[in-house]
């Protein structure tokens, strides 16, 4: 029990590691001479940075994938707070619903900052207060990672409701 109590502790934290570096790195696109995410355009080589602001023309659907990504992060560590409280407080062979509950809702909102992402990627890439050619790029590793977050979170909330308190 303490060697599947301690995989999923590994889990969680894998989950929440990777939700963390998809949100912040600057990596969803990425071409041969700029990488953008949800909040700047950096281009590598002058080594200048533009922040998303209002002034681009799909900055709505921009902070929708900037909120989802955010609250997906904030799910899945307090998940893990609750997990922690519930293996101290909950009575043998109850099971952790409600720290499955809070990490499928941090599952459903990476799902919807990386599904607008996908969806709107060609208009996002269209503006010209770029400055530069990014419609030309390709999906980085942030993107990719989010969308491996994706599975591990819902794989991670679905353990939890299976999950049982043991001795």
């Amino acid at each position: 029990m303490l060697i599947l109590l301690a995989f999923i502790i590994v889990f969680h934290i894998t989950s929440a590691a990777l939700l963390f570096i998809s949100t912040i790195d600057n990596a969803w696109w990425v071409g041969d001479n700029f990488s953008t995410d949800v909040w700047r355009m950096c281009a590598t080589n002058t080594s200048t940075c533009l922040a998303i602001s209002d002034q681009f023309r799909e900055y709505q659907s921009i902070q929708a994938v900037q909120a989802a990504m955010i609250l997906s992060t904030i799910f899945c560590c307090v998940a893990f707070l609750v997990f922690i409280l519930q293996l101290f407080r909950l009575k043998q062979g109850e099971r952790f619903v409600l720290t499955s509950v809070i990490q499928l809702l941090s599952c459903l909102c990476v799902m919807i900052a990386a599904s607008i992402y996908t969806d709107r990627h060609e208009e996002l890439h269209q503006s010209r207060e770029y400055g530069m050619e990014v419609s030309k790029g390709q999906y980085g590793y942030s993107f990719v990672l989010a969308w491996i977050a994706f599975a591990f979170t819902l794989i991670s909330g679905v353990m939890y409701l299976v999950l049982r308190k043991r001795k």
